[in-house]
């Protein structure tokens, strides 16, 4: 099977698979240049060669954009493969190629977020439970941090007290997000004019750094959406799906 690394020297090139091609989309552009800002870290973004939703993309623990504790663990920001390449090994394949990686570069195993039950735009428990992961620490959002040790005697990963915890003082919506997600370029400016013309209280708060994301109060800063101080959800939302939400 052949993959791609997408690289600082060859991103303006590549498909980043989870959004569409051209450079000029916002949702591609706000992705590359947030990747480029995690490249010096040590982010990896492992793709199959042949365009498509197939991909494996992972940082150092003390890096990732995420508040988390994890010494010395490789986190796995997104792991997705969909559609046709489903059923094919794939998903074996980039994430052996994952722990190979981390093994060479001396870490002591991986880490990412999952759930509970199966949330949308978080990897599902199940599989990364046959795949060896086990729960490292759970969340009152619901949200979990599952790990794979490559050493029984390495440290278990946990949250940080403000991502197990996630509330925050703030009436109304707030939304916490990063553009490590390329949907959020293009949508999260369709629900802030929707909450403006529905006069819906509604903010929302661009991570711009890793220390930003590392110290805030979710434990998923991809997206996170708060309501009256409480989580809601990280479930992207468009105008259609923020109004019906509203209205429950």
């Amino acid at each position: 099977m052949e993959y791609t690394q997408v690289t600082k020297d060859n991103i303006e090139q590549e498909h980043i698979c989870c959004a569409i091609s051209s450079n000029k989309d916002i949702q591609v552009s706000s992705k590359k240049d947030w990747m480029r800002k995690c490249f010096d870290d040590g982010l990896v973004f492992l793709k199959r060669a042949e365009r498509g939703k197939c991909f494996i993309e992972y940082i150092p623990a003390e890096h990732a954009w995420v508040p988390i504790v994890a010494e010395n663990y490789m986190y796995i920001d997104c792991f997705w493969v969909s559609g046709s390449f489903k059923g094919h090994g794939y998903s074996n394949d980039l994430l052996h190629q994952c722990m190979e990686d981390s093994k060479a570069k001396g870490k002591s195993g991986l880490c990412i977020l999952s759930s509970a039950k199966k949330k949308p735009f978080l990897s599902d428990p199940k599989h990364l439970t046959y795949k060896g992961f086990r729960v490292a620490d759970t969340s009152d959002a619901g949200i979990n941090l599952m790990y794979l040790p490559f050493d029984e005697k390495a440290v278990i990963p946990r949250f940080t007290e403000e991502a197990k915890h996630p509330h925050i003082e703030t009436q109304g919506y707030v939304l916490y997000y990063t553009n490590q997600c390329p949907f959020n370029g293009k949508y999260v400016p369709i629900v802030e004019q929707t909450a403006a013309e529905n006069n819906i209280p509604f903010k929302a708060i661009r991570l711009e750094t890793k220390e930003q994301a590392q110290a805030a109060p979710t434990p998923c800063t991809s997206y996170a959406l708060f309501y009256n101080g409480e989580f809601l959800t990280n479930e992207q939302m468009n105008d259609k799906r923020f109004l019906k939400l509203i209205q429950r």
